[in-house]
């Protein structure tokens, strides 16, 4: 159990380091709005992790965590950027907001007891006892995504 405890603490310490990434690395272009993948700009990218955080992982992670066996619907990102992106929203609120509430779900996450860690949940698609860790992965696997993009980049 030691070896599953620490996985998890470094995890979490991942997550951390990640957004501190992701956001350090968002603002190293001059212009946020230049397409520079598949369409997508620099502040499109950063609008769909901040909320695919909120909107996707972030609530998978705390319904897990709060609620019995929640239930998820699939999420289909592009629909979302169609229906709420906003060129207008300052790019700056945008990686300031993303990173603090993925301290904040750091810290939620940090104090649960470590059994919360193994609740389940079902989704729509994927099926039914996917568990509070999975999802943890999941958000984490999907800011490194989109980090490493970026990283790309500027290369």
């Amino acid at each position: 159990m030691k070896e599953l405890y620490e996985y998890r603490e470094k995890l979490l310490s991942r997550m951390r380091e990640a957004t501190d990434e992701f956001c350090k690395a968002c603002e190293t272009f001059t212009d946020p709005f230049t397409p520079v993948e598949d369409g997508w700009s620099v502040h499109q990218i950063a609008f769909h992790v901040r909320d695919v955080n909120r909107e996707v992982y972030g609530l998978r992670i705390r319904r897990t965590a709060n609620e019995t066996n929640p239930l998820f619907k699939n999420f289909d990102p592009d629909a979302w950027m169609a229906a709420h992106y906003k060129k207008d929203e300052d790019f700056q609120k945008i990686n300031a907001e993303f990173k603090a509430e993925l301290n904040d779900l750091v810290n939620m996450l940090t104090a649960l007891p470590h059994e919360a860690w193994s609740r389940i949940s079902t989704h729509e698609a994927l099926g039914p006892e996917l568990t509070l860790q999975l999802w943890v992965e999941r958000s984490l696997a999907h800011i490194e995504e989109h980090l490493v993009t970026l990283k790309s980049l500027k290369k």
